[in-house]
């Protein structure tokens, strides 16, 4: 817990000593839908997860996101994310990356069916460490459920400047997410 909270405070404190705060970095869109394939470590749970971001201006976005998992103990689970963010330019090729989402959580099992409302938050970087390679983490905290701060973090390799696919993984208190899949890009 306490490497998660020196990554937040040093999260916040590139966030406080950005100077560029024109646009994100020239290498990097916020306009994409993605889709990956989702496997919980807990559980035996996997799934899809449809998700996207859209930049409207002035460097905010627009963020949202559905998830649906089935377990191997015929309980099924289903999210669903809506927020906005926000973009603040670091160097040409990293930027500091905030968001704040609704989240609507829904776990059905055979005996009852559960319903969860609360916020999701997340800070981190994101980054283009050669041409064609980004990489991303993040510091994240869901109070839907029991709450919880997990880490996330990923990668993905631009096949072309529309299309790119990689793998992300999520450091968590009660289980360890691992998610493959793509993004295509759109302008």
């Amino acid at each position: 817990m306490k490497t998660v909270f020196l990554l937040a405070a040093l999260l916040a404190s590139g966030a406080a000593n950005a100077q560029n705060t024109q646009q994100p970095s020239a290498g990097l869109d916020y306009n994409y839908l993605e889709l990956r394939f989702v496997d919980v470590d807990s559980g035996g749970g996997d799934g899809l997860r449809f998700a996207g971001s859209y930049e409207f201006g002035n460097n905010w976005l627009l963020v949202g996101g559905l998830t649906s998992l089935d377990y191997n103990n015929n309980v099924d689970g289903k999210w669903f994310e809506i927020g906005a963010g926000y973009v603040w330019p670091y160097t040409n090729d990293w930027d500091l990356v905030a968001t704040l989402r609704y989240v609507n959580a829904e776990i059905d099992n055979p005996i009852q069916s559960i319903d969860d409302d609360g916020l999701a938050f997340s800070g981190g970087v994101r980054g283009l460490i050669a041409p064609r390679f980004e990489v991303r983490g993040s510091v994240n905290h869901i109070t839907v459920g029991d709450s919880d701060t997990y880490l996330d973090i990923a990668g993905d390799y631009y096949f072309t400047p529309q299309f790119a696919a990689g793998l992300s993984i999520e450091f968590a208190g009660d289980n360890d997410v691992i998610t493959i899949g793509g993004r295509w890009f759109f302008e």
